[in-house]
C-alpha cells in the first residue's frame, strides 16, 4: 500500500516574530526566499473569505464571457449572415462561426508564456479589455468582413484570457481534490457560457437586433472584467526575468492561422484556385520553421520540446484535436440542420440547447471524480465515443423529425466530449509539468481545443461542397459532413484505447522537490500564515 507523506509549513508573514521555538532547514529557506503572496492580505474593511470567494467566482465566470461570444457565432452566425447579404453555403456563412475560435485557438499558444514573464493577472485583465473593445466593434460591423475581421480580432483578447485563468488556479492549488473540484467550476463555466450564448444570441436577434448581441456582450464584460481587476492582486511573474520567443511564436501563430484559412476558404473558393494551394503550402512551411526553430535556435521556446517527453502525451495530444475537430463539425450541422431544414428559431435552438447546459455541468464534475479512479485513456475515449455517437445519429436522422427521437439523445452524448476530453486533459497535463509551466500546458489543451473546433469546420465544408457537386442536396452534403466527424471521432476512441497509457492519479500536493520549493510563502488564504501540504505516493 502506498503512504502519504506529509510536512505542513507555518510561515509567518507578519512584522512580529515567529512564535515557533525552531525550525527545519526547508522552513528556514521558506523564510528567507518568501514570495509575495498569490492572494495577499486584504483590506480589514472587506471579509477575507468574501474577497476570496469573490475572486474565484469571477475568474470563472470570465471564461463564461468568452465562451458566450464563441456560441453566438456558431448559434446565431447563419441569421448574421443572412442581415450582411452572404450566403449560408459552406465557406461563407461558416466563417461567422470560424473566425472567433481560429484566433483565439492560435494565439493561446503564445498567451500562457506571456503570463508567466509579465503575470497572469497582468495578460488576463489586458486580454479583456481587448476583448471588450472589439466585441463592440463588431456591433457596428455593416459588412460580413468588417464583422469576421472583428470576431477574429476579439478572439485574441478570448485567448488572453483563459490560459491565464486556468494558470492563476492551477500555480496556487496543489494537485489533489481541491484542485480538481476548482478546475471542474471552471470546466463548468465553458458548457454553461456555451448554453447561455444560444440563448442569449436567440432572444437580441428576435426582439431587438442581431448588433445588441455584441453590444450586451461589451457591456457584460466590462462590468465583469472590471471588477475582477479591482480584487485581483498584483501578482509576480513566475519567469519575471524570462524573454518571449517572439520569432517562434510568428511562425507558430501565422502557420496554424494559413492552414485553418486555407481549409475554411477552400469550401467557397475551391482547391483548384492558386491561392488556395500557396496558403496550405506556406503554412506547412511555416510550421516546419516552427519546429525547427524551437528545436534548434530558440533560447525560451514557448512549446518546450520537454512536455511531450511524457509518455503517450503526442497520441494525448491528437485525441484532444481530433475529438474537438468533430465536437466542432456537430455544433455547426446540428445548427444548420435545424435553423435551415427545420425552420427553427435561434431562440428555439437555444430552449432545445438546455439538455446540453445541464449534462456538460454535471459531466464536468463527474470527469473529475473520475480522474483518480480511472485511467485517462478511458475518460479520453468515453468522451470521444460520445461524439462519435452524437454525430452518427444526426447523420442518420430524416429531414424532418419530432426533436425527442435523434437530436435529444445526440445533444446528451454530445455534452459529455468536451468535459471528459478537456477536463481530463487539463488535469493530466496540469499534474505533469512542473509550476512555471503551467500556462504552456494549459496553453497547448488550449489550441486542441479552440483550433480543432474552428478547423474541423473547413474540412467539413470541403466534404459537404465536393458531395453537392454531383449531386445538389443539402441533406446528402449534411450526412457526409456528420459522417466525417464521427469518422475522425472513432480514429480519437481508437488512439486513446490503445495508444495513450497515463496512470490513475492520485496524487495530493505537490511531489516535486524542485517544485516544492518554489511553491513556499504562496497562501490561499490570505492571511498571516501559510500552510502547505505537500504528499507523495510511494
Amino acid at each position: 500500500m502506498s503512504q502519504t507523506r506529509q510536512i505542513v509549513l507555518e510561515t509567518l508573514v507578519s512584522n512580529t516574530e515567529p512564535t515557533q521555538p525552531a525550525v527545519s532547514h526547508l522552513e528556514e529557506t521558506a523564510a528567507s526566499e518568501q514570495t509575495v503572496q498569490t492572494f495577499d492580505a486584504v483590506s480589514p474593511t472587506v471579509p477575507e473569505k468574501a474577497r476570496r470567494l469573490a475572486i474565484i467566482i469571477l475568474i470563472v465566470s470570465s471564461n463564461m464571457v468568452q465562451m458566450i461570444s464563441n456560441m453566438v457565432g456558431l448559434a446565431a452566425g447563419l441569421e448574421i449572415s443572412k442581415y450582411l447579404g452572404v450566403s449560408v453555403g459552406p465557406g461563407n456563412a461558416n466563417w461567422a462561426a470560424a473566425s472567433y475560435p481560429l484566433t483565439q485557438g492560435t494565439f493561446v499558444l503564445i498567451s500562457g508564456r506571456l503570463g508567466a514573464v509579465y503575470g497572469h493577472r497582468t495578460v488576463l485583465i489586458g486580454g479583456a479589455i481587448w476583448f471588450v473593445i472589439w466585441t463592440l466593434a463588431n456591433g457596428f460591423c455593416n459588412n460580413f468582413v468588417s464583422f469576421n475581421v472583428a470576431r477574429a480580432f476579439s478572439g485574441i483578447g478570448g485567448a488572453l484570457i483563459m490560459p491565464n485563468a486556468v494558470a492563476l488556479i492551477s500555480s496556487t492549488i496543489p494537485p489533489g481534490k481541491v484542485r480538481n473540484v476548482t478546475l471542474g467550476f471552471f470546466g463548468a463555466s465553458a458548457p454553461i457560457g456555451s448554453y447561455l450564448g444560444a440563448i442569449w444570441a436567440g432572444i437580441f436577434v428576435q426582439y431587438a437586433k442581431w448588433n445588441w448581441i455584441f453590444f450586451s456582450l461589451a457591456i457584460l464584460g466590462a462590468i465583469t472584467f472590471g471588477i475582477l481587476g479591482l480584487l485581483l492582486p498584483h501578482d509576480h511573474p513566475v519567469d519575471r526575468n524570462g524573454r518571449i520567443d517572439w520569432i517562434g511564436a510568428a511562425l507558430g501563430t501565422g502557420g496554424l492561422i494559413v492552414f485553418n484559412v486555407a481549409w475554411n476558404q477552400a469550401p467557397a473558393s475551391g482547391w483548384k484556385e492558386p491561392f488556395e494551394i500557396t496558403l496550405l503550402v506556406v503554412s506547412v512551411v511555416l510550421l516546419a520553421a516552427f519546429v525547427i526553430w524551437q528545436s534548434k535556435f530558440a533560447q525560451t521556446p514557448i512549446m518546450p520540446l520537454d512536455i511531450w517527453t511524457a509518455p503517450s502525451f503526442a497520441a494525448l495530444t491528437l485525441v484532444v484535436l481530433l475529438s474537438f475537430m468533430s465536437n466542432g463539425i456537430f455544433l455547426w450541422y446540428m445548427v444548420a440542420w435545424l435553423q435551415i431544414l427545420r425552420d427553427k428559431t435561434i431562440l428555439q435552438f437555444g430552449v432545445e440547447w438546455t439538455p446540453f447546459g445541464i449534462v456538460a455541468t454535471v459531466g464536468t464534475f463527474i470527469s473529475a471524480w473520475l480522474i483518480p479512479r480511472l485511467a485517462a485513456q478511458w475518460i479520453l475515449a468515453i468522451g470521444s465515443a460520445s461524439i462519435l455517437i452524437a454525430n452518427v445519429l444526426l447523420a442518420t436522422m430524416p429531414a424532418q423529425q419530432t426533436y425527442w427521437a435523434q437530436v435529444f439523445p445526440a445533444t446528451i452524448f454530445m455534452a459529455f466530449c468536451p468535459d471528459f476530453v478537456y477536463v481530463a486533459a487539463q488535469i493530466v497535463t496540469s499534474n505533469s509539468v512542473k509550476r512555471k509551466e503551467q500556462g504552456v500546458a494549459a496553453s497547448l489543451i488550449g489550441v486542441l481545443n479552440l483550433y480543432g473546433n474552428s478547423l474541423g469546420l473547413g474540412f467539413a465544408g470541403t466534404i459537404e461542397t465536393e458531395v453537392n457537386k454531383h449531386r445538389p442536396d443539402p441533406i446528402l452534403g449534411y450526412r457526409a459532413a456528420l459522417s466525417f466527424g464521427g469518422g475522425i471521432a472513432l480514429i480519437a476512441v481508437v488512439l486513446a484505447s490503445f495508444f495513450v497509457r497515463v496512470a490513475k492519479d492520485e496524487r495530493e500536493g505537490w511531489t516535486d522537490p524542485a517544485d516544492r520549493d518554489e511553491d513556499v510563502g504562496i497562501s490561499l488564504s490570505g492571511g498571516t500564515s501559510t500552510a502547505i501540504d505537500y504528499g507523495s505516493r510511494t
